[in-house]
């Protein structure tokens, strides 16, 4: 051994790198490769596949925040759908005073007001997150049965709230005109608003991989989910972090919300439950507190959706519920649970 090695030991080359899981990653691929031959149509099976895609990335849009939330704070937040529901209302009413923009044949007046509705619902989603959880989750900390039955409270009188302010009926919301109808290749077609889904889930998943892997915010979050004590001595605020996040994971769900409303072409006041089923599937199979583990459980889920309803429309129905038990019959955490979850 020469005395340069000798004075500057490479110790971490002596600590063995631990084996990187690929298995759950291929999962969405070996769903697709099994499902090629049941479609029949290579036209149909792309279509398929590219509708699960967008569908999924709504879907993990709206679930990534329940997630996040669980994953630092360790709140079972079942009151996650109220800020769905309250983002899709907010961009309707943003869209409202912009139908010029919606209306015109131009892309990027198009975006334009779809930007500002965005914002508009992230904003007020994240707003309303804060005094969520200062109203209901600070006094139920480290209470899961507690905060169950207060935060399935809360989305209860969101939900009432909301028909209160605009009435039980449907509010049917129009996609801009740039965003409407498909792209057409050859015998494939896919829809503009689902190539922008796939965008908005895109961008989504690297900014949050981004900020909790490349900054000392996202540094503060994981070193808080390991160990939250050691944080608070270090003399870092893990509250006011605590708080943050909070309010991330509600403005996530209102943009998952406009998202999810002009999928279903439609706002309602129960939008938010309807879709807490769903979120909370994804989360489970995905790992309780897993961003990435959350991305692969909505791709999963939709792509099965999608082949699914198109083979047997009947089976669709419980097909979410057959993934969630077959995952976690092959791993009872999930595909890739945050670690002490």
């Amino acid at each position: 051994m020469t005395e340069a090695a000798t004075r500057n030991p490479d110790i971490g080359a002596a600590l063995p790198k631990p084996p990187r899981d690929v298995l759950p990653i291929l999962l969405p691929l070996i769903v697709m490769a099994v499902a090629f031959p049941l479609v029949g149509s290579t036209s149909s099976w792309v279509t398929l596949t590219l509708a699960g895609l967008a569908m999924g990335m709504m879907i993990f849009t709206m679930a990534s925040g329940l997630t996040l939330i669980f994953g630092l704070m360790d709140v079972l937040n079942f009151g996650h759908g109220a800020f769905v529901a309250v983002g899709a209302y907010v961009a309707t009413l943003a869209l409202a005073p912009l139908t010029l923009w919606t209306g015109a044949d131009s892309l990027g007046l198009n975006i334009a007001a779809l930007a500002v509705a965005m914002v508009a619902a992230t904003l007020v989603s994240g707003v309303l997150g804060f005094a969520f959880e200062r109203v209901l989750i600070v006094p139920v900390y480290g209470q899961h049965l507690k905060q169950i039955l207060v935060t399935v409270g809360g989305l209860i009188v969101a939900e009432q709230t909301l028909y209160a302010l605009f009435g039980p009926q449907q509010i049917p919301l129009t996609m801009p005109v740039a965003l409407q109808g498909s792209i057409i290749f050859g015998d494939i077609a896919i829809e503009r608003y689902r190539l922008f889904t796939v965008v908005v889930g895109l961008v989504v998943l690297i900014g949050l991989s981004l900020t909790l892997n490349r900054t000392r915010i996202g540094l503060l979050i994981r070193a808080g989910v390991e160990n939250r004590e050691m944080v608070e001595a270090l003399g870092y605020r893990i509250e006011r972090l605590v708080v943050g996040v909070f309010m991330a994971g509600s403005a996530l769900a209102g943009l998952g919300g406009v998202l999810w409303a002009f999928y279903r072409g439609q706002v309602h006041a129960s939008m938010g439950a309807n879709t807490m089923v769903l979120t909370l599937i994804v989360i489970i199979i995905g790992g309780l507190g897993s961003v990435g583990g959350c991305f692969l459980g909505a791709i999963l889920i939709a792509l099965v959706d999608n082949y699914a309803g198109f083979l047997a429309p009947k089976v669709a129905l419980v097909s979410n519920i057959a993934v969630m038990v077959a995952v976690l019959a092959w791993r009872p955490r999930g595909l890739y649970p945050a670690a002490g979850r």
